[in-house]
């Protein structure tokens, strides 16, 4: 079982702690709820050092990660950030990511933790078939991460942290050097909240933490982490996304772009798109008091059963027992009702928006 630098704080913290992709991690501190509660109303910091890292760079860099990536690249300035999927020929996804643009030459990828040996396995694997003029550097173990998330994140890193993130916007990123560490600060998250992604060396994490926790910012764990990300309709590698469901049928389509020339499983989207959907990606809102867990029958009105949920809670936000479920495609118009069912029981439930919650800032 792996840890990460902050492992110490966690266990002296009393944090409940369980594995995660292959890591010890902190689920949560207080509880999930009051966790949940600090981020969407005020500020939370996650130890999210378990993510992965890998850079990418050399004169055909840009061509390589156009190639293994879903999104488009060659217009993205420096500076920016995009989110996509790697895909493998059939369609389905390898992982979902982060693309950090630093140059035509030279990108920086944050891949999943329960995927890192994988991804790697197949960024080398691509690498290879490829060609010259790209070199893979695995950093994950150079690199800790804090996430800095809710509306007061901006005041929070420069007040505690002294780090001026009022020139960044959404997904941009910015990188300097502070007492000889290199750091990368960007405007990302993984909540639904304004917030911000901090990566440098694990000694420059560390005390970033130990300032956070003296200035009484919320620590939390990776189970609000869960619950704020599907409450804003953002999808779980291993869930929402797994080898074998397309971006399409996420309906995450918009990070696939297929007017591009080319890359691995563009052809299986095409296809796909135009032989029409199968099966979808739904929210869904469940009278009564039942909740959905991952894995339970999704029926139509007369008991057949029409796919499962693939995340289910209760939602802290708006206090109502929601979920997210793959259905068949016919099943997919909103309002469509439908039956889940729990255990031994079923219960109402209703097509509606998987977005459930949305964020009132901007920037």
């Amino acid at each position: 079982m792996k840890t990460t630098c902050l492992h110490p704080r966690h266990t002296a913290q009393g944090a409940l702690m369980s594995p995660f992709g292959g890591f010890d991690m902190p689920i949560s501190y207080r509880g999930i709820e009051e966790e949940h509660r600090a981020v969407r109303g005020d500020v939370g910091v996650f130890d999210v050092s378990h993510m992965g890292e890998v850079r990418i760079h050399g004169e055909r860099a840009l061509d390589f990660v156009n190639r293994i990536f879903s999104g488009s690249l060659t217009e993205l300035e420096p500076g920016k950030v995009i989110y996509g999927m790697m895909l493998n020929p059939q369609g389905g996804v390898v992982d979902d990511l982060l693309v950090y643009k630093r140059s035509d030459r030279d990108f920086f990828l944050v891949i999943n933790a329960s995927n890192i040996d994988k991804d790697v396995a197949w960024i080398m694997e691509c690498a290879a078939a490829f060609g010259d003029g790209v070199t893979i550097d695995h950093q994950s173990d150079e690199w800790s991460e804090l996430a800095i998330q809710g509306p007061n994140a901006e005041k929070t890193m420069k007040e505690v942290l002294g780090i001026d993130c009022s020139d960044l916007t959404f997904y941009t990123f910015k990188e300097f050097d502070r007492d000889g560490h290199h750091l990368l600060v960007s405007r990302t998250g993984y909540t639904g909240e304004d917030g911000f992604e901090l990566y440098a060396p694990a000694e420059v994490i560390i005390a970033a933490w130990d300032a956070l926790m003296k200035a009484g910012v919320e620590p939390c764990g990776l189970g609000c982490r869960d619950t704020l990300r599907f409450e804003a309709g953002l999808p779980l590698y291993g869930d929402e996304l797994t080898d074998t469901i397309t971006p399409l049928e996420a309906g995450l389509g918009m990070f696939a772009k297929v007017d591009k020339p080319d890359f691995i499983g563009r052809d299986a989207l095409v296809a796909q798109k135009e032989q029409g959907l199968r099966r979808k990606i739904v929210g869904l809102e469940i009278d009564g008091r039942a909740i959905a867990r991952h894995g339970y029958p999704v029926l139509d009105e007369e008991g057949n059963q029409i796919g499962e949920i693939t995340t289910g809670y209760h939602s802290i936000t708006l206090d109502k027992n929601i979920a997210m479920a793959i259905i068949d495609a016919r099943f997919a118009a909103l309002g469509t009702r439908l039956q889940v069912q729990v255990r031994r029981k079923t219960f109402p439930a209703t097509v509606i928006k998987k977005r459930f919650y949305t964020p009132n800032y901007k920037k």
